[in-house]
């Protein structure tokens, strides 16, 4: 077994050893000739888009070991899929240790560049966005990593996505760093997934700023230790454009930054200003649901030390203006609809809300309509909560970034 598996490493070291680069350049034929090009590509190879505008009637799709798919910079090479005839994505990613960088994406008919089942997959440099502004038509996601493993995604720009703009689904290991979120339902979202950090970002004129979610019925459950740090979640005022049925279809209009059936999230050190629903919002998942896996409500959660502004001045869900009114014009930095129990969750919810005042709604029941009476604490719950550790990605990954 050992001598297996030494030959199939010097196999596979033989084979970076003979990497090479595939130059494309844009002009005629630019789908078959790059698609060409990612087929053709060997582990360690280097499919080089040269700059100019590359157009596409169709999406394009990597499934090779140890490739770089990079371009001549985020404004020089621009990859437009204004003319793609079916709804899938950009560029599907299916591979391990990919990286995708330096170059623009523009007007896909489904989401941007999607990795599913990676490991070690990289998005650096890029901008994806969909050019006529923000419309239900636009993909679903900008920079959409799934079922992915060590995910980094590092000075990455989406704007116009019709759901999350950078989103991170049902995955593992992921860093979301130096990225701007602007103009998309979600500006930045982590769903299902264990163990992110998102940090240095900017999400700003987003129907909500940066979401962490955990749904039911589906392949990976039971998301948990996000740290969201030293972002900007500002002016966040782009009226929801999501088809309906979407969840997030339902994030009112200014929500900086919501948390919802998750564990162990820790929101601190960020900016959150101009925010005209809430700065910070926790809820359960109010939908029925069949799951038994499935925990609705969100526990463990720290909210401290964040530079909180103006927010919840004009709040977007129903009864939320009455509720303003009530706190004096505007909604505390903190709202919390307060559920502790539930028939699915058998643990304990704990929160360590430092940045109040905090609204709790004291809600009997995920999306209870009857009248329970709100309360407002400086602070709520207790200190003592274990931060999650820091993310560590592969030494070869992890070099990628600045």
């Amino acid at each position: 077994m050992k001598t297996a598996a030494l030959a199939l490493a010097l196999c596979a070291a033989a084979s970076l050893a003979h990497a090479k680069t595939i130059a494309v350049a844009p002009g005629p034929d630019a789908q078959e000739r790059v698609q060409t090009a990612l087929l053709d590509a060997r582990p360690g190879d280097v499919v080089a888009l040269g700059a100019g505008r590359f157009e596409f009637t169709d999406g394009l799709s990597l499934d090779v070991d140890d490739v770089t798919v990079t371009g001549a910079g985020q404004d020089k090479t621009i990859l437009s899929f204004k003319g793609q005839k079916g709804a899938g994505e950009g560029l599907l990613v299916t591979s391990d240790r990919v990286a995708v960088r330096d170059l623009t994406v523009q007007d896909t008919k489904g989401d941007g560049i999607k990795s599913k089942g990676s490991d070690q997959i990289s998005f650096l440099s890029l901008t994806v966005e969909w050019t006529g502004g923000p419309k239900e038509t636009n993909g679903a996601y900008g920079v959409y990593p799934v079922s992915s493993t060590n995910v980094l995604i590092d000075r990455v720009t989406v704007r116009g996505a019709s759901d999350a703009g950078i989103y991170v689904g049902q995955s593992r290991n992921i860093i979301v760093k130096n990225s701007r979120a602007e103009f998309n339902v979600a500006g930045i979202e982590i769903e299902n997934s264990m163990n992110a950090d998102v940090f240095d970002n900017v999400a700003t004129r987003n129907t909500g700023g940066i979401l962490v979610f955990d749904l039911p019925n589906l392949p990976q459950m039971g998301g948990h230790s996000t740290r969201l740090f030293r972002n900007q979640v500002v002016d966040n005022d782009t009226p929801n454009f999501a088809p309906k049925g979407n969840i997030v279809a339902n994030v009112p209009v200014g929500t900086g930054v919501m948390l919802m059936a998750n564990k162990n999230v820790h929101v601190f050190e960020n900016r959150i200003d101009g925010n005209q629903t809430a700065a910070v919002m926790l809820v359960a998942y109010v939908e029925a649901f069949d799951d038994k896996t499935y925990n609705p409500l969100p526990r463990d959660i720290v909210v401290r030390d964040n530079l909180i502004g103006r927010n919840g001045f004009q709040p977007g869900f129903a009864g939320g203006e009455l509720l303003a009114k009530a706190f004096g014009g505007a909604l505390p930095p903190v709202i919390w609809d307060g559920v502790v129990t539930h028939p699915a969750s058998p643990e304990t919810v704990k929160v360590w809300l430092k940045d109040g005042p905090v609204v709790n709604l004291n809600l009997p029941a995920p999306g209870a309509t009857d009248k329970a009476a709100p309360t407002l604490a400086q602070t709520l719950g207790e200190p003592g909560l274990a931060e999650p550790p820091p993310v560590v990605l592969p030494p070869a990954q992890a070099s990628l970034a600045p």
